[in-house]
């Protein structure tokens, strides 16, 4: 005879995979739906590199040196000069009906100034509404105004001058970009929208198959005399199923994608199941709390559906007001992306990320044992009602 724990857990994990076969609706909830919008988004970065954001210059110079600046802005990868309007106020009617998203401006006699050994100034505005496109303009901009500069000092101003007089500024700075060298969106934005999309889903499906109990009256009888392994045989085939979707993910990116991983294989793929658990954790907090499916598949989506946003790694936390620090500390995408960052691009120590496992094993213990309470408190108290109808004539 198998001991009550046991029992109870094979018995809640062959009554979930009976209902997953029987009803196509959820079984596409956790097997066709993610991969379908992992495909998705893989096709849609697949791209990786922005290029050639369209861009006005506006030209009042007129000279040799500012049309070759135009060309070596053209020929720039990430941008394209789309048009050459004669004044300002075009390309800024051309910028506000989102024709480019940078101008750039050649003020009149810019480079004779220059050449006279005066200074001679370029100016640079984008569209900061469209902050990741104007940026990249912007970037691309200063790359080609500093190969034009550089260009425009040793070719023209030292044969002026004679090459002995030309001086380097006295300080400069020399800066490089480090983990993302290429400046690939798709490796800054798909290992953040892979486990957001797999978390959001995977809490739905948990909420889901937890709430369907209470909503159906069957709380009592499935959690029966073992209800924490009833409720692990439960959620047992989801966790392992996004586990699995995730290390996939983790996998395509470092090794079809990217450049391996800088730090611990292990470490990231031992983040699987403990993220996807705390997220299991978080639905069965919200059906445990709210005692009905439709209010707590709402707080899932209202919680872990919005997520990215708070997670930090899209929109800084940083001197945020209080509650988008505390919901930022409170979300496990969190601390997933903060491990995920430490060891598959940066290479952290392997202790270093000890700490964001452990926050994920806090989550569990904390949002599961609390959900599981108020649950089988539940359980308990229909019962009595139960055992009572049952009685009366």
């Amino acid at each position: 005879m198998k001991p009550p724990l046991r029992a109870g857990f094979s018995a809640s994990l062959q009554r979930e995979l009976r209902h997953l076969r029987a009803d196509r609706a959820d079984l596409a909830l956790v097997t066709v739906l993610p991969l379908l919008m992992l495909l998705a988004m893989a096709w849609l970065f697949s791209a990786s590199v922005m290029r050639a954001v369209p861009i006005a210059v506006v030209d009042l110079d007129h000279s040799a040196e500012s049309r070759l600046l135009t060309r070596m802005l053209d020929a720039s990868p990430g941008v394209a000069v789309a048009s050459q309007p004669p004044t300002l106020a075009q390309a800024q009617t051309q910028l506000r009906r989102l024709e480019v998203f940078a101008v750039v401006l050649v003020p009149r006699d810019a480079t004779r100034q220059a050449l006279r050994g005066g200074e001679g100034t370029v100016l640079a505005y984008y569209n900061a509404s469209y902050l990741t496109t104007g940026q990249s303009a912007a970037r691309d901009i200063t790359d080609a105004v500093g190969a034009w500069n550089a260009r425009l000092l040793t070719e023209r101003i030292g044969l002026q001058v004679g090459p002995g007089k030309l001086r380097a500024a006295p300080i400069r700075v020399q800066s490089e970009i480090l983990y993302n060298p290429a400046r690939s969106y798709e490796l800054f934005l798909l290992p953040l929208v892979f486990p957001a999309i797999l978390s959001l889903a995977l809490a739905l499906a948990a909420a889901s198959s937890v709430g369907r109990e209470v909503r159906d009256g069957t709380l009592a009888a499935w959690l029966g005399d073992a209800p924490w392994a009833a409720l692990a045989g439960k959620l047992l085939p989801y966790v392992l199923l996004f586990a699995v979707y995730g290390a996939a993910g983790v996998l395509y990116l470092a090794y079809l994608r990217g450049d391996g991983v800088a730090g611990s294989l292990l470490l990231l793929l031992l983040a699987q199941p403990l993220f996807y658990l705390a997220c299991a954790a978080y639905a069965v907090l919200f059906v445990g709390v709210t005692r009905d499916m439709g209010t707590a598949l709402s707080v899932v989506g209202l919680s872990l559906g919005t997520a990215l946003a708070f997670s930090g790694a899209t929109f800084p936390v940083i001197d945020a007001p209080l509650f988008t620090r505390i919901w930022n500390l409170l979300l496990p995408l969190t601390a997933y992306v903060k491990l995920q960052t430490q060891q598959q691009f940066v290479g952290a120590a392997g202790a270093v990320s000890l700490w964001p496992l452990a926050t994920l094993a806090l989550m569990i213990l904390v949002a599961g044992g609390i959900g599981g309470w108020r649950l089988i408190a539940t359980a308990r108290a229909l019962r009595p009602a139960a055992s009572a109808q049952g009685a009366s004539p």
